[in-house]
């Protein structure tokens, strides 16, 4: 019985224990405290929400510069280091917080400058009180002392250059965004770019342009007088290369990538007829000096073909050539410069 009642007194201990601690961090001890700025921020929130126009945005104001204050005061009466360095715990949550009320916005809090000058904020809130002297009632600027200084300058350079490398993986990020097709590049060689998945082996939108211009080229060609059609690819580079204009406005208008694609033909005689070549050149950035195209090839061939002649007394037929194109089904990449036009 007695270990029974221990064991419930026990119980009811832990509990008394717990609330005293949430007590002492939920009731302000005095008026002037870091939970004031904290409710008074969480009542800004509230308060805004029920407000319009440049009101709720003052309120909402107010609310961002109690929270910081609040948390800034809260994480500095006991401040905890972060491991190798000098700087406060405090000192990175009030920079995640001055960071997202400066640079974030309402659709987005976190937006690749909020993360980017976070570490360089959290350094410059920690080096601040080395340049202030006295309490908090009387205090005035100072400058630091000598040893002080170096440890400054190292902590506020070393997350410089973090949030410049946090910089340049977005701008790499926003780079493949805006031209996919250097996903198909080799980046092994690379020291700043790192590709968990394996690279495309052709380029999508470079498949994409040469498998929409396949169709409109064999409409234009195929079954056509073969005298016309001669005529045509004498004119092949003009009339490719409005095709090509149109795949592109019509396809990758969204992307910036548009502008480094470049859509040529290549025409070749053989003994029975022409090869045309269909290239899609990548005029953009590559891991090579010579660059890439991809190329699909095409047969055109004269093929004999009767046609009805009406006479007077008969009806006659006459044998014309027209044209036959056959396209590979396969598409393949050259890392080379495109051959010269004949």
């Amino acid at each position: 019985m007695n270990a029974f009642l221990k064991d419930i007194f026990g119980i009811f201990r832990i509990f008394e224990d717990v609330y005293e601690r949430l007590k002492k961090i939920l009731i302000p001890p005095q008026a002037y405290s870091w939970q004031t700025l904290i409710y008074l921020s969480v009542f800004s929130g509230v308060i805004s929400s029920f407000a319009e126009g440049y009101v709720r945005d003052i309120i909402a104001l107010c609310g961002w510069l109690f929270l910081i204050a609040g948390t800034a005061w809260y994480t500095t009466d006991d401040p905890l280091k972060v491991p190798g360095t000098y700087m406060p715990v405090g000192a990175v949550i009030t920079g995640f917080l001055v960071a997202v009320f400066a640079f974030g916005n309402q659709k987005n809090l976190f937006t690749p400058m909020t993360i980017v000058l976070w570490p360089t904020i959290a350094a410059l809130i920690t080096a601040i009180p080395e340049f202030i002297e006295g309490s908090d009632i009387d205090s005035k600027a100072r400058i630091p002392k000598p040893e002080a200084r170096q440890k400054i300058i190292i902590l506020v350079g070393s997350c410089m250059v973090i949030s410049c490398w946090l910089q340049f993986y977005f701008v790499i990020d926003k780079w493949l965004q805006e031209y996919p097709s250097l996903l198909a590049d080799d980046f092994q060689n690379s020291t700043f770019v790192i590709t968990r998945e394996e690279p495309e082996k052709v380029p999508a939108n470079g498949v994409l342009i040469l498998n929409q211009l396949q169709p409109l080229v064999e409409g234009q060609i195929s079954e056509k007088p073969w005298s016309q059609v001669e005529r045509w690819l004498l004119e092949a580079n003009v009339r490719v290369g409005q095709l090509g204009k149109e795949i592109l406005d019509n396809n990758l208008s969204g992307i910036r990538e548009k502008e480094l694609w470049r859509i040529e033909p290549r025409v070749a005689n053989t003994k029975s007829g022409y090869i045309l070549d269909l290239l899609s050149i990548w005029i953009g950035p590559s891991s090579s000096a010579k660059g890439y195209f991809l190329k699909k090839s095409c047969r055109i061939e004269p093929l004999a073909t009767s046609r009805n002649r009406n006479t007077s007394s008969s009806v006659a037929e006459d044998k014309i050539a027209v044209a036959e194109i056959n396209c590979d089904r396969t598409i393949s990449i050259k890392r080379d410069t495109p051959p010269p036009q004949q």
